[in-house]
């Protein structure tokens, strides 16, 4: 077997065990439901992704939950307030403004300012600094040097 053709073999067989969720729903409206909160509650693994988007194992748990109540008849807010009961403000992409979050909120802007300032700081602390002065054997050298290049 040609080794392009294994490669393209092996391509097709991790194609092939990548598994697609379906979930059916009674109404269009459980599934707008289920589709609006796997798009507002963040995977706790990744970080970075929504539950929707992420392929960790937790995030699967939590759109079968999800899917689950939603089934039950429980509304968007009742599972929102499941999941931050059970773990917190941050497992939603758009955490409420209250004393816990305000890091969440103000934390990226309050770091970026640190650096501004220390940016600035550090610039005028090297402009008010005085030129170090030279000693009469640094001048003579420098001084014999743009003789020598004077002269060729």
């Amino acid at each position: 077997m040609k080794p392009i053709t294994l490669i393209f073999l092996l391509l097709l067989a991790g194609a092939g065990l990548a598994g697609v969720e379906y979930r059916e729903f009674a109404n269009p409206e459980q599934q707008d439901a289920y589709e609006s909160l796997t798009s507002e509650l963040r995977c706790l693994v990744c970080q970075n992704q929504t539950i929707a988007d992420s392929n960790a194992d937790l995030a699967a748990d939590l759109r079968r939950q999800v899917y689950e109540m939603l089934q039950k008849g429980q509304s968007k807010e009742d599972i929102i307030k499941f999941m931050t009961e059970r773990y917190g403000d941050f497992v939603l992409y758009n955490p409420p403004f209250k004393s816990k979050t305000v890091l969440l909120w103000f934390g990226p802007v309050l770091f970026f300012l640190i650096g501004v300032t220390f940016v600035i700081l550090l610039i005028r602390r090297k402009q008010t600094r005085p030129p170090k002065a030279l000693s009469d054997t640094e001048r003579q050298k420098i001084r014999r040097l743009l003789d020598e290049g004077d002269r060729s």
